[in-house]
């Protein structure tokens, strides 16, 4: 599908517009802008109050001020480099413009003495005298015109100037050849909402301060616009998954109800719904692409197998993922006993299986013995095939994103894919993240899981932890001690890891261990093993335990300066306590004095367990792209839209975009064809590849 022609202007060359040649081009780039149609979306960041005044006595310096003066003398300065000055008066006062490293015959051409201009710049006190330093402006009367009583400030990078952008906006804008409107008029009309090419110009000519607030009408409709354009793609995406002929896998529940009698506890509410949902997608002749998103101990692995074991009773197989070694073999392990429940063969597929081994699992594989296998990534290499591969279940979402699920897709026949993501995600998030996909929440916490006491303890009272440990250890409990990331740097780590291990040590004897990130994977397993067995009793750890290993028989987790982990972090690692019938605790020890971020984060953490309410804080505190670290999650970039503080749009750009391509899946009605120039000019190429699939 190829460009509209209405579009062209906007995609010609930067340097076709009137003031930016080959270098000022480059230095753009910097600013993600490399073409006309991007200046659209570069929005001003600030403003300048240019209105007039009368004389500078009428502000408070230091400030901004726009005065039409009389030029008067100039003093060329004494020494070189000195000030250049030029005497000025206004109908109340006299004071000076100031110059450095001026030529003095361009200034005497700029400010012919006895004549009128309009200057306009910041205006300090100096020697008790006033003066402005550089104008940003001077202007002839009849010029007057030409400066805007509200100037905006755009953001800038090395080579170019307030100046060179704003030509180059303007030149842009006038480029806009009345576009057909993509939103939908009752929401338009509901919002008031300016059209397109009202609020392009309304944001680059703003008229104060609250223009440029996310609240603005102008503003609010073009991060809409992002939002809807990236929902847009999601749903082709999503339906493009759901064109994929999937394989209607029902199974007889035989399997089923093997287990669940040999669990000694029932399911919850949340847990049986999202059972009933998955089976339903699975029953379909439609590709399945579902995120099941649960806290901490929600029981999503048992929800997770239980499909899998439907794919099993349809005659089929499935595959559990997991992103590291170290989790999938503790998957592996924790579901065995389900599976001997149930009668059913569960093999684990890892990097380090050789030859002989790999080679008689792979064969199991292919003839269909093997019904449930569990393995890292190496699952997807070229010679792992499957009789009939129907479920594929991706555990921790975080390293996956929309690009990789729809290789997952490729790889069985119609493989239904299910998501488990143990990370509570704000909803405005998880629709910029997981759009594409349908959603199963469990928040329900299963009987018999203990809340977890959450304290926090200045790390000036070590010696006193380590006491109340020693008690512990006598009793036979286990404890998790977390030592802090230092600066991002893994012999850092290492060694903070180290030292706090070898006093530990020296304190509780041989019941201590260590496992971090720089140990060989077979050491870090040994270690994590000793500690699974009780042979060690207090393991010290980097956060690498912060996903998914799992001690019933630990109830105590210490984490070191935890005032320097993020909130979502936090809550993973004191998931990992709170597993057995034990009473657990979790004890935060800060370095004081606590900032206040800080301490606000600390104390949402120890009043509330609510993986959710813990998600939305640590948004509103830290903000979209660090909470998921964009780069890595395939969160999209957006320009203008604020994920923190338009979270509402999002949603409405959802149920928009669904409900038009429930209507016009090709996009061929007007609002349609619109709708195709928004993700042009978006640059929303994945979307325009996916109608033309369509």
């Amino acid at each position: 599908m190829s460009r509209p022609e209405t579009l062209f202007p906007l995609f010609a060359d930067l340097e076709t517009l009137e003031g930016v040649g080959p270098k000022s081009a480059k230095a753009f780039e910097q600013l993600e802008v490399t073409r006309p149609k991007d200046l659209l979306f570069l929005l001003p960041s600030s403003g300048v109050d240019r209105s007039r005044k009368l004389s500078v006595r009428e502000v408070v310096p230091p400030t901004v001020a726009t005065v039409e003066v009389e030029v008067g003398a100039h003093f060329p300065p004494r020494r070189k480099g000195g000030a250049y000055r030029v005497s000025v008066r206004d109908p109340q006062l006299e004071w000076s413009l100031v110059f450095f490293h001026a030529r003095s015959d361009y200034l005497q051409r700029l400010l012919p003495t006895g004549q009128r201009r309009i200057v306009s710049g910041k205006v300090e006190l100096f020697d008790g005298m006033m003066q402005m330093v550089h104008p940003d402006h001077v202007l002839r009367p009849e010029e007057a015109g030409e400066l805007p009583v509200f100037e905006p400030v755009y953001p800038l990078t090395a080579g170019i100037t307030q100046k060179i952008v704003s030509k180059a906006v303007h030149g842009a804008i006038a480029r806009l050849s009345g576009l057909p409107e993509w939103v939908d008029p009752a929401l338009k009309a509901r919002e008031r909402w300016p059209d397109w090419e009202e609020a392009i110009k309304a944001v680059h000519r703003p008229l104060g301060m609250g223009q440029l607030a996310p609240t603005d009408p102008a503003r609010a409709r073009l991060a809409y616009d992002e939002f809807f354009a990236h929902q847009v793609t999601l749903s082709l995406a999503r339906a493009s998954m759901r064109r994929l002929k999937g394989v209607e896998t029902a199974g007889n529940g035989q399997l089923k109800a093997k287990v669940l009698k040999s669990l000694p506890y029932e399911m919850t509410g949340a847990q049986q719904r999202a059972v009933q949902e998955i089976a339903a997608d699975l029953a379909l002749p439609l590709r399945m692409n579902r995120l099941l998103q649960g806290d901490v101990g929600s029981g999503k692995t048992l929800v997770a197998f239980l499909a899998l074991l439907t794919a099993v009773e349809a005659g089929g197989q499935g595959v559990m993922m997991a992103p590291t070694e170290i989790l999938a073999r503790q998957h592996f392990e924790g579901l065995a006993p389900l599976a001997a429940a149930a009668g059913v063969d569960l093999e684990l597929l890892t990097g380090r299986d050789k030859n002989a081994e790999r080679a008689a699992k792979l064969e199991r594989l292919l003839s269909g013995r093997i019904g449930i296998l569990v393995g890292t990534h190496a699952v997807f290499q070229k010679d792992v095939a499957f009789k009939d591969l129907r479920l594929a279940v991706v555990d921790e979402q975080h390293r996956f994103g929309v690009a990789q699920r729809m290789e997952l897709g490729a790889k069985g026949q119609a493989v239904d894919v299910l998501v488990m993501t143990a990370t509570p995600i704000p909803r405005s998030l998880a629709l910029a993240s997981y759009g594409d996909m349908d959603v199963s929440v469990l928040d329900e916490k299963p009987a018999g899981r203990k809340p977890v006491k959450t304290a926090l303890i200045a790390s000036s009272r070590m010696e006193e932890v380590v006491a109340h440990l020693r008690k512990a250890v006598a009793d036979g409990r286990q404890v998790y001690w977390v030592c802090p990331l230092v600066e991002e740097s893994e012999v850092l780590d290492y060694t903070s890891a180290e030292s706090r291990f070898a006093h530990l040590r020296a304190a509780l004897g041989d019941v201590v261990g260590l496992v971090h990130g720089q140990l060989p994977p077979g050491e870090k397993d040994a270690a994590m093993a000793r500690f699974q067995r009780g042979d060690t009793r207090v393991l010290v750890a980097t956060t690498v335990i912060e996903v998914g290993v799992n001690v019933p028989n630990a109830s105590i987790m210490v984490i070191e300066r935890a005032e320097i982990f993020g909130l979502a972090q936090l809550h993973q690692l004191r998931g990992r306590v709170g597993r057995g019938s034990a009473e657990s605790t979790c004890l935060l020890m800060y370095q004081a004095p606590l900032s206040e971020a800080g301490e606000r984060r600390l104390t949402t953490l120890r009043d509330t367990e609510d993986g959710f309410r813990i998600a939305e804080e640590d948004l509103a505190m830290r903000g979209a792209g660090d909470l998921i670290g964009t780069a890595q999650s395939g969160l999209p970039k957006f320009r203008i839209a604020d994920l923190e503080k338009q979270t509402a749009l999002m949603a409405v750009a959802q149920s928009d975009a669904r409900n038009l391509l429930a209507q016009d899946p090709s996009l061929k009605s007007d609002r349609g064809a619109a709708v195709r120039l928004l993700l042009w000019l978006l640059d929303q190429d994945r979307a325009i590849r996916l109608i033309g699939v369509g």
